[in-house]
């Protein structure tokens, strides 16, 4: 009977591992952080380039690290510009995270004035939330994108259903 709860227990903790939705915290800019790029051919695409080899979801996270400087997230307009008035979001600790809550485009300037002109700016793509199977609507999986940081975080609100549900099943099998 103990091998039986054992195994019956391996398969629910099984099925709670396919809900689990991760999220990624990307460092913006790698090892180098959130800097004025160095003068080169490429250098004022530097930011889009590192976004453009990553592919971000909702709830993923962006840590812009750095010194003397700040992160602004503008309209696709003052975007254009390299300057806002009236910023959607601002943070000058020098340690900033940004949550993506939503799909879409995201534009990013340095507030410095001459950074963004210089290239300290970039354009995140937040996808769209994969549709499933209509079989497997309840399941939420995804793949965890590589990058420098390495950190996954777990939606608790993704895992509280499987967790309310194993712990009913438990209690009707008499395992508690």
């Amino acid at each position: 009977m103990g091998s039986c709860k054992v195994t019956i227990l391996l398969i629910l903790l099984s099925f709670l591992h396919l809900y689990a939705v991760t999220c990624t915290d990307f460092e913006v800019g790698d090892d180098d952080g959130w800097v004025v790029p160095k003068k080169s051919k490429d250098g004022d695409q530097m930011y889009n380039q590192w976004a453009s080899k990553n592919r971000f979801k909702i709830d993923d996270k962006l840590h812009f690290k750095y010194t003397k400087d700040s992160v602004i997230v503008v309209t696709e307009e003052e975007y254009k510009k390299c300057r806002s008035s009236h910023p959607i979001f601002f943070s000058n600790n020098g340690d900033t995270v940004f949550m993506l809550e939503r799909p879409g485009l995201f534009y990013f300037i340095s507030g410095v004035d001459g950074h963004c002109e210089r290239g300290m700016k970039m354009i995140i793509k937040v996808l769209e939330p994969e549709s499933l199977p209509p079989q497997s609507q309840n399941q939420s999986s995804s793949t965890t994108n590589n990058n420098k940081s390495g950190a996954v975080y777990i939606r608790a609100a993704a895992i509280a259903s499987p967790i309310t549900f194993m712990l009913l099943f438990m209690s009707f099998l008499g395992l508690l």
